[in-house]
């Protein structure tokens, strides 16, 4: 049922049903306009469908397009160049496709969503607008005619007149306004039936269009298709034809792998383990290794399988001799060392076999290992405190405070290790390191000079601040008040042998300077305590306990460059009185025993009114005559103090604490001269006592003697010794451990304290 015609005719009387017909038509052209809202709503998710669409298939394409089949082989037969090929072709049809998408997209804009918008715009809200005007009339022309009949028939003529005159007026306003929405809304009426559909044949054309492309590609990739079809038929069919073939060689593999080995350029090559410095002890790193005989060249390469990718640079070196470890001088199995033209040090290596081992040493020409006893020498190579390592250290430091002070993460940023060992060689060579006017060339990296420096500390036989003091340094960051560590630190500094302390001068003077320009460099005095506290301050043994101490390591590094001023320019302040040392002493071995952590750093022995004492006093100082009797030039010309007299009552002596070894030592030697079996003397007023270890002092010859524990003491290694004051040691003699004797207590032989026993 169509909608009722509106007659022109009707607006005038506005009659019931005259209304009613055009509520109807109102309602058409509501119902019309929401349509034409959804269909544009609808056609904009369709158009935005479309290219999300567009834009996946073009992705695709190019994942497609960037694949290369690479084929097993030298060389390629036609099918699979046909095959390898096909993947851009794949994309080059996706593309062609989606080329005519996007103009479709683009025109569907114009011929769709444009021309729906404007007819909804400027005719459905042209008869909105009409209609607002039609009601507003209708309302103020019932108005005007409701007043104009309540007037009074008793008012003059000519007001009545007015009035008729009046309302005359305003009923032909309203009788136009009504002919013109009735003809506005008939004329949208008849409008939508070709404006709302003519867009959407439009958009439809498009469609087919792009559909029409898509069937003209299909025709022209008909040929390339029939083509690799047969080629994928030939490669299947050639592959079902080799697999037997292959796995045939792949059982004789595994029946004989030996008889298949390839032909490989080099002498050797494998994987080893290779030992690596860090700041914080050392660890074996994997490396697949090459070793030419004719070149003597081992190139080294880091990689692990488990992650499946390099963990570093190649570095490649000379090989100048390889030896076998022996079993017992390394706790790992299966070692070699390796020693290279040009590269400092010796690099320790570890094959996966016994017979992995015997290879790599044949294909080296390795040797058995030949020990030296004086562990004194040092190997040529080796970084020491000396003239050359002094030489060194200044070079580095010229160069990084002349040319990059200001370099943003100095001293933190690592310079690449090929670099770093190259630049290390040429340093260490002694021709060039006697020469103190050369510099280090602007070439080199700032951080390559800096992980230089830190690598040759690194490298040194022992850490600069030395085993036997990293834990009285640990306790002294531990203290709470600030002055008493600055204050221990010190006096532990001036303890240190006089090459450590003057190297340890120079360098925090550097890392001073590196502080103060922090603003620039971002070096603050605690990023400079990460970075040299292990290397510094390392630990002997790697354990838990000394992990956690890594952060007392860094405050220690901090209070060193805060006040290196005072540390090394000024003596420490005196140590507290003899009395005090021995009443504190004293009440520690009345209340419990100590154990071997609590050792006194230091005992004084005086004249005591206490009979004990003096009887022990006596007997010390009767072993130390006999002693000195043999020994006084050589040890007074080892002092840097001089002294007048040394008896009983103004003897200061010091006993340096020892290190706990890691294990009871092989074959102890009772001449050895890395421990011999007294104390060293310094005098009062010296302000750096003279280390228990001394490569100058001679060898002194010891029986095995009986010895008494003067106190108490708890083990804690399974290598020491558990006693109470008053116990008697057989077989007492010095062991290779500096500041420890060995001896045999109830059928059990372990270390002892030398300071805390006296010879019988």
């Amino acid at each position: 049922m169509g909608l009722p015609a509106l007659e022109f005719s009707e607006c005038c009387l506005d009659s019931p049903q005259f209304r009613e017909r055009l509520r109807s038509h109102e309602a058409e052209l509501e119902k019309t306009n929401k349509f034409i809202k959804e269909l544009i709503k609808d056609g904009k998710s369709l158009i935005a469908a479309l290219k999300n669409l567009s834009s996946a298939k073009r992705k695709f394409a190019d994942s497609l397009n960037e694949f290369k089949f690479r084929c097993i082989g030298d060389a390629e037969t036609d099918d699979e160049i046909c095959i390898a090929k096909s993947l851009q072709e794949f994309a080059t049809v996706l593309r062609n496709l989606e080329d005519e998408r996007m103009r479709m997209i683009e025109n569907a804009s114009e011929v769709l969503i444009t021309p729906l918008e404007k007819f909804r715009k400027e005719q459905i809200g042209a008869a909105k607008d009409a209609k607002k005007k039609y009601d507003k009339e209708t309302e103020k022309y019932c108005g005007v005619l409701e007043k104009h009949l309540n007037l009074s028939s008793k008012k003059k003529e000519s007001q009545l007149q007015e009035a008729d005159s009046q309302v005359d007026l305003v009923r032909q306003h309203f009788y136009e306004v009504s002919l013109e929405y009735v003809f506005k809304v008939q004329e949208v009426q008849e409008r939508k039936m070709f404006e709302s559909v003519e867009p959407l044949l439009a958009f439809l054309q498009g469609l087919f269009t792009f559909y029409h492309h898509g069937y003209e590609l299909a025709k022209d990739f008909s040929d390339f298709k029939t083509e690799l079809t047969i080629s994928i038929q030939n490669t299947r069919n050639r592959f079902e034809g080799t697999r037997s073939e292959v796995e045939s060689l792949m059982k004789k593999m595994k029946e004989n792998p030996h008889e298949h080995k390839n032909i490989s350029p080099y002498t050797m090559e494998g994987y080893l383990y290779v030992q690596e410095k860090r700041h914080f002890g050392t660890s074996w790193v994997k490396h697949y290794c090459t070793y030419q005989r004719e070149s003597k060249r081992i190139t080294m390469v880091p990689f692990d399988q488990k992650s499946g990718g390099k963990g570093g640079e190649d570095e490649a070196v000379i090989l100048k001799s390889c030896t076998r470890r022996k079993t017992d001088s390394i706790e790992k199995r299966f070692c070699f060392d390796v020693e290279a033209v040009d590269r400092p040090g010796v690099i320790t290596m570890q094959a996966l076999s016994e017979e992995d081992r015997r290879l790599w040493m044949e294909a080296m020409d390795g040797r058995e290992p030949v020990y030296n006893s004086n562990k004194d020498n040092q190997s040529e190579g080796t970084a020491q405190l000396d003239s050359i390592g002094f030489s060194i250290i200044k070079k580095c430091i010229h160069a990084v405070e002349t040319r990059g002070i200001n370099e943003q993460g100095l001293y933190r940023i690592v310079g690449v290790n090929s670099r770093v060992q190259k630049l290390l060689s040429i340093l260490m060579d002694p021709k060039t390191a006697t020469e103190t006017e050369t510099e280090i060339c602007a070439e080199w990296e700032i951080k390559t000079i800096t992980s230089a420096l830190k690598t040759y500390l690194r490298m040194l036989p022992g850490p600069l601040m030395m085993y036997q003091f990293q834990r009285s340094f640990i306790k002294a960051a531990k203290l709470e008040n600030q002055e008493s560590r600055v204050s221990e630190i010190h006096s532990l500094v001036h303890r240190l042998p006089e090459k450590n302390r003057q190297m340890l001068h120079l360098l925090m003077n550097h890392l001073a300077k590196v502080a103060d320009n922090h603003k620039q460099n971002l070096m603050t005095v605690a990023n400079l305590g990460v970075v040299f506290g292990p290397t510094l301050l390392r630990p002997q043994e790697e354990t838990v306990a000394a992990i956690m101490d890594i952060k007392f390591q860094n405050i220690v590094i901090e209070i060193l460059i805060e006040n290196h001023e005072k540390i090394f320019n000024t003596v420490p302040e005196t140590p507290p009185s003899n009395s005090q040392l021995l009443l504190s002493r004293k009440k520690s071995t009345d209340s419990k025993p100590p154990s071997c952590s609590e050792r006194p750093l230091t005992l004084f022995h005086t004249a005591q009114p206490n009979e004990k004492q003096e009887s022990r006093n006596s007997i010390i100082n009767s072993s130390l005559e006999s002693v000195i009797s043999s020994n006084a030039n050589s040890f007074l010309n080892s002092n840097s103090a001089p002294q007048s007299n040394l008896n009983s009552s103004d003897l200061e002596l010091e006993v340096i604490k020892p290190n706990r070894p890691n294990s009871l030592p092989q074959n102890p030697s009772p001449t050895s001269p890395l421990s011999p079996s007294w104390p060293m003397f310094s005098a009062p007023s010296s302000p750096m006592p003279t280390s228990s270890t001394s490569s100058d002092s001679s060898p002194i010859s010891s029986p095995l003697r009986k010895a008494r524990a003067l106190y108490a003491c708890k083990a804690e290694h399974d290598s020491e010794l558990s006693f109470t004051a008053g116990t008697v040691f057989d077989n007492v003699h010095p062991s290779q451990e500096p500041g420890w004797l060995e001896g045999t207590l109830n059928g059990k032989t372990g270390l002892i304290p030398e300071n805390y026993v006296e010879f019988l």
